[in-house]
């Protein structure tokens, strides 16, 4: 399998260059003179259009294909190739190059994530829902394939670091932290009128909308329970998840012997982008560094699993496998997205996917086509539940 550390030889394709981790991953590219083969978004094209005139990639993708004419138009003095849609994304991820950077939000992540793999592209991956939905026809394409999974989540890239010193020794768990989000130690009564501009004040992290609620509603910390579970080799209950509101640990390590490795930063994203595109190395990052002076006492909480419905529910899903976690995941999705538009209320998130989760079929050993199906299902359940 290739070694893609040297920063001057090599190139990358940027899948969702336009959000919070794309452009961090640009800042990255310039900081070290990192190529980028081609770029994607969902619909800001103008964004893109200037990203595309600073970095000149091969062709970009507009994954909103309403756009896509706007998007050639704005190219139109250049010799970029301009794709649009799910076909556009999968033909960027299939080119060849140092890695595949996948920074899409929710399931549009999944079928690139395959593409990359088929072409032979290590895929750095900051896309929770491919793993926690495509689960093992994830996990066996990337084996088949002879290729690596390089994660770029915090919490991931800190359990990646804390293990490449472990000398094939075995961990006894992982202990997966979590910020809180802005409604720790919030009862359900005190959140029967959360607003959309309270549930986007993450208290740590510069992230995107949909990922800022699911770490509001704590449903992020059961996708990334699922991503360890894929990437690790555990079991669910090898996870445990601890919140700590600091967001200094960023994730640590249990070995048999009880010893505890744990890896420690500031909360900067470009951290562990940067690691995920330069791996085995480590080079000079612009984000800043961490003073233990200043960061003072840690704290470590449980989290509240009665009024965060979202995470017992996923939790559950977890056990049942199969394409379950498929279903709490798109269930969730399609309720952030109408919590988004003000169309139900916070509560109602994991209410509704907890619904969804028992009333839809669970299907284990799915295949593709029966993951894209409880997709729909999901979507569908949740448009109907919401009376929309």
């Amino acid at each position: 399998m290739r070694l893609c550390g040297i920063t001057e030889n090599m190139d990358i394709v940027l899948l969702g260059s336009t959000g919070s981790i794309g452009t961090q991953t640009l800042d990255v590219c310039r900081a070290h003179k990192i190529g980028v083969r081609a770029l994607s978004a969902n619909r800001n094209t103008a964004l893109l259009e200037a990203q595309a005139r600073e970095f000149r990639p091969e062709c970009v993708c507009v994954f909103d294909e309403s756009r896509y004419s706007d998007m050639k138009a704005r190219l139109a003095d250049t010799y970029i190739k301009v794709l649009c849609g799910m076909e556009g994304l999968c033909g960027l991820a299939g080119l060849k190059c140092g890695r595949v950077v996948n920074a899409v939000v929710g399931m549009v992540g999944l079928l690139p994530t395959l593409a990359a793999a088929r072409a032979g592209n290590d895929i750095a991956l900051a896309n929770k829902e491919t793993l926690v939905a495509g689960g093992r026809l994830v996990t066996d394409c990337v084996r088949e394939n002879g290729v690596r999974l390089l994660p770029i989540d915090s919490e991931h890239s800190a359990i990646f670091q804390c293990l490449m010193g472990a000398m094939g020794n075995k961990l006894s768990k992982i202990i997966l932290t979590a910020s809180g989000g802005p409604f720790f130690g919030k009862s359900r009564a005190e959140l029967e009128s959360v607003t959309v501009e309270q549930a986007l004040k993450q208290p740590n992290w510069s992230i995107g909308a949909k990922i800022t609620v699911d770490s509001a509603t704590l449903l992020n910390k059961w996708l990334e329970l699922i991503e360890a579970v894929r990437l690790f080799d555990v079991t669910p209950d090898q996870v445990e998840i601890v919140v700590h509101r600091q967001s200094i640990i960023h994730s640590a390590v249990e070995f048999e012997d009880g010893a505890i490795i744990a890896q420690l930063g500031t909360a900067d994203m470009r951290i562990p982008i940067q690691l995920a595109l330069t791996y085995p190395k480590r080079l000079p990052c612009p984000a800043k560094k961490l003073s233990l002076f200043d960061a003072g006492a840690l704290t470590f909480d449980r989290a509240d699993e009665v009024t965060f419905r979202c995470l017992a529910a996923a939790k559950r899903a977890v056990t049942l496998d199969g394409s379950a976690p498929c279903i709490v995941n798109s269930a969730n999705e399609a309720a952030v997205a109408l919590f988004l538009k003000g169309k139900i209320g916070f509560l109602q998130i994991g209410d509704i996917v907890t619904e969804a989760l028992d009333s839809l079929k669970i299907i284990q050993n799915p295949t593709i086509d029966d993951i894209m199906s409880a997709k729909s299902a999901a979507e569908e359940f949740v448009t109907s539940r919401a009376g929309i």
